[in-house]
Formats: C-alpha cells, structure tokens, sequence
C-alpha cells in the first residue's frame, strides 16, 4: 500500500511539472512571432497597433509625411509676411512695377520662363514616389503600457489591502469576543467566494463614481482598479493571516502577558514573529491572485494602451488586454498577446518560487 500511495504522489507531482511545463512552451511557441519581431524592446514599447513607415533595412522613416506635404504645394513657396499689415501693398507695388504689356506682347517668352517649374515639380513628384516604393508600413506592438498598469494597480491593491486583512485577522485572533468570532470569520470568508465580475459592477457603478467625487479624475482609472483589486484580496489574506495567528501557542502569550506586557507588545513581538510565515505567504498568495484578476479590473480600469500621467487616469492591464483583444486578434497582433501572456506567467511563476523561499527559509529554523 505504501508503493502506491508513494507512487500516486509521484505521478500527481509529475503531472502538476508537465502541466506546467506545457503550458510554458505552448505560450513561448506561440509568442515566438513577436519575440522574433520587437525582442526585449517589446517590453519598453508603449506602442500598440501602431502603423509605422519603414525602408527596406526595417528601420524607421521620420518626417516622410512632412516632406510630402511640403512637396504637394507644386513649387509655389509661400512666405509667411505675419500680420504685418505693410506687406499687403508689396503684391500692388510689384505688379504696377512691371511693364504693362499689350496683348499682342504675350509671345512664347513668357510661357517659356513657366515651364521649368512645372518640370521641376515632376521631377520631385518622381522622386517622393520612388522614396515610397523603397518603404512600407509595419505594425508595431509594444507591452510597457499593460506591463505597468499590472504593475501598478497591484501595488495600490497590496498597499490598501495589506493593513486592513492584517488588522482583520488581528482582530478576529485576539480582539473580538467569542460570540462575534465565528459570524465575523464567516462573512470574510463568503467574500472570498464572490464572484469578480460582482466586484467589478459594484466598482464601476458605485465605488468607482465615488472615488472620483473625492479624489478627482475618472470614475474608470488606475487607482479605482487598484482599490477594487484590494477589496478582493482582503479576504483571501486576512482568512490566512487568522489561521497563522491560531497557530500562536497560548504559552507564549500568556507568558508575555504574566511579565506585563500590552496587548500591542504581545502582538507585535510575539505573534506577529512566530506567525510571520504564513503571514508572508498569505500576502505572496493575495498578490499573485491580483496581478491576474481579469474580470473586476476589465469593468474599472478603462482599457486605454496609454501610460497613466496620473493616478486617476485610465489604463490598461495585462489581463484586461488579453480579454478584450484575443477574440479579434491574429497573426502578430494575437503572437504579441501570446507574448504578453508569457510575461504574465513568468512573473506569477516567479511569485510562487518566492513564497516557496520564505517557507522552505522559516522551516530550517
């Protein structure tokens, strides 16, 4: 029995790595495209679904679109005279300057002074036409934008979330009365069961408009993104923060508390350092959550591919990007969210390796 059930383990272990492992090389495989196209220099692009005059090196073109419309005028340069109003009889005096010239006068000699112009003109007509058949248009796809709106939203979501799940748990461990525990850990953990798309709603029709009233802004922004993201997450982290807490010997407390301690001493120097573990993974695990919640933040963060100049304006998040645009997209455009969806893999595997380090840390002590 115990080859088995050593066995079982192996292969569910095994499984779990292979799904893993496929999962990574089928996103690499599909992103492949756009890594080959725009490299590391995707993740500084701003740029998304951007039309771009190339030549034939692939290197871009900068001010083609001046030079042609500055070729259209025909060979007639204007002068810009201002608002001077001294310049307007320069036309009259030019013209009663020159000889009057009878009818007769107008022979070949002044058709003939015209015509070099035209051919001019024809001439760089020719060459802006042969400068656009040596270019082309690319489209360009950058990923700072959704990469930084990720990146931001979570941070206020962990800042607003952090202090409250910990004030929770705290209180619920050690504060509250016995009678009021048990409802009071009940509806945190019926929260954690909401769906996100109820959040989202709730944030876009109500919490989002009153941000907005107090802090300025859009009632769709970065910051009501961030907040909605934090209320989500508050009760995964203050159930788990609670459970670490109750795993506090009472020994130690009562002991802390026998030598006249304050509840805020025991609390600070004895349960938060014993609890530190799970209060730390309880934040890495309330974090990865976060930085993939796709729903709730698609409803409050606007959807804009442009960088937030200010907390309150709208932007865009890696998930939110993937949800809105995967339907419609193909070719370079669907290989370059393949590429976005790597990066969002990559940097939540990296979250989950570094809660595994404070865990597999704390136990050798």
């Amino acid at each position: 029995m115990e080859k088995i059930f050593a066995r079982l383990s192996w292969l569910s272990a095994t499984t779990l790595l292979l799904v893993l492992l496929a999962t990574l090389y089928v996103l690499y495989i599909q992103a492949k495209p756009a890594m080959d196209e725009f490299g590391w220099q995707f993740v500084l692009d701003p740029r998304w679904g951007v039309d771009v005059v190339v030549d034939e090196a692939g290197n871009a073109v900068d001010g083609g679109h001046e030079e042609a419309s500055g070729a259209d005028s025909g060979g007639v340069v204007r002068l810009d005279m201002g608002d001077d109003e001294d310049a307007i009889p320069m036309e009259d005096e030019t013209a009663t300057g020159q000889p009057e010239l009878a009818e007769g006068d107008l022979d070949g000699e002044a058709i003939d002074e015209e015509i070099p112009m035209e051919d001019e003109t024809a001439t760089g007509q020719d060459e802006l036409a042969g400068e656009a058949q040596t270019s082309s248009i690319k489209v360009v796809y950058g990923g700072l934008v959704p990469i930084v709106g990720t990146v931001l939203s979570t941070l206020i979501a962990m800042a607003f979330a952090v202090p409250l799940a910990m004030g929770i748990a705290v209180f619920l461990s050690e504060i509250s009365v016995d009678w009021l525990k048990t409802p009071v850990g009940v509806a945190i953990e019926l929260l954690a069961a909401i769906p996100s798309i109820i959040y989202g709603m709730w944030g876009l029709f109500f919490f989002g408009p009153m941000v907005a009233h107090i802090f300025g802004g859009s009632s769709v922004s970065l910051l009501v993104a961030g907040l909605v993201l934090g209320v989500m997450v508050i009760p995964f982290m203050a159930a788990l923060s609670r459970d670490a807490i109750n795993t506090t010997p009472n020994v130690l407390k009562e002991s802390a508390y026998a030598v006249g301690a304050t509840r805020f001493e025991v609390v600070k120097d004895i349960i938060f350092p014993y609890a530190r573990t799970g209060i730390l993974g309880s934040i890495i695990i309330s974090l990865g959550r976060a930085l993939g919640e796709t729903m709730a933040v698609a409803f409050v963060i606007g959807g804009v591919y442009k960088l937030a100049e200010h907390i309150t304006d709208p932007t865009i998040s890696i998930p939110v990007a993937l949800a809105n645009n995967f339907a419609e997209s193909s070719g370079l455009s669907l290989a370059s969210l393949y590429y976005l969806a790597f990066i969002l893999f990559v940097v939540s595997f990296v979250i989950i390796f570094t809660a595994k380090e404070f865990l597999l840390r704390r136990s050798k002590y």
